[in-house]
């Protein structure tokens, strides 16, 4: 398998991340992307920096996506899908409502494309008249069969939003987690307020994406990994609220708190402007 480069990501680039569609700072010019070859039928289609990790299965029926970045890279996914197969895409999973893991929905639509992801997911969708709305909702699992494979959907619960979704495909034991698990060097725990993120319920969501059967995994950003990396990431979503909660209680200052989560979970400043109020008032 091809190893993805290793990148770091800026405050400004992060902060497209958490910000509905209508409002994302990217996403106006298209992204340098690679496709990576999981397996012979399994691809990853990564951007060196936002957007996110798409990843697709191919079968004699047509493509199943999870996530499909902004709109303004859909020409160039097609494009690069275009290199490993001739069969439409049937299915786009959408790990959240983010703009830069749905934003392509719309002119997948066009083409006769469903796209797919949990209710709360849809909800904001629909309440933010955010353009390639979901087709189909499942909760708190569904799946999806397609030339003979096929591809899990679950909901656990709340995380980096309250719709996160993870997608498994069990024959290739391969597991796309959406930004429930970032992996890289400049990523921190991304906890969307706004869109019903939760950092003290992000540990137990985890643990049930961790129960399932796979070795290799996808994040929403970063480098492709293993379940032992996300074992990893998962004691630091554990961390995090402990140390702020206990911060709190003892009637440290909010300079206190950011100062924290600067230096032991590197926070940048978008990460200190979005959450830093509303992961104080939730540890409360």
């Amino acid at each position: 398998m091809k190893r993805l480069t290793h990148f770091r990501l800026g405050g400004f680039v992060l902060g497209c991340l958490l910000m509905p569609y209508a409002n994302a700072q990217f996403g106006t010019e298209p992204a340098k992307l690679s496709l990576v070859k999981l397996q012979d039928d399994l691809y990853v289609i990564h951007g060196e920096y936002v957007p996110g990790n798409v990843t697709a299965l191919i079968t004699n029926e047509g493509v199943i996506l999870v996530d499909d970045d902004f709109e303004v890279d859909h020409d160039n996914i097609v494009k690069l899908l275009k290199t490993v197969t001739n069969q439409p895409v049937k299915y786009v999973i959408n790990t959240h409502f983010h703009g830069d893991h749905s934003g392509g929905n719309a002119k997948l639509q066009a083409a006769g494309t469903l796209a797919v992801g949990s209710a709360q997911a849809r909800a904001r969708m629909v309440a933010g008249k955010q353009p390639g709305q979901l087709d189909i909702t499942v909760q708190p699992r569904g799946s999806i069969f397609l030339g003979g494979k096929s591809a899990e959907i679950y909901w656990f619960g709340r995380a980096h939003t309250d719709g996160d979704v993870v997608v498994l495909f069990p024959q290739h034991r391969v597991l796309a987690a959406g930004d429930m698990y970032t992996n890289g060097e400049g990523l921190p725990e991304l906890i969307d307020y706004t869109g019903g993120g939760s950092a003290k319920e992000w540990t137990a969501t985890i643990d049930q994406a961790l129960k399932l059967d796979f070795d290799t995994v996808v994040p929403g950003h970063g480098l492709v990994a293993k379940k032992a990396d996300m074992q990893a990431y998962r004691e630091s979503t554990k961390r995090l609220p402990e140390l702020i909660s206990q911060m709190v209680k003892q009637g440290k200052s909010k300079a206190d708190v950011e100062k924290t989560m600067r230096t032991e979970f590197g926070w940048q400043d978008f990460h200190v402007q979005m959450a830093l109020d509303g992961l104080i008032n939730e540890m409360r």
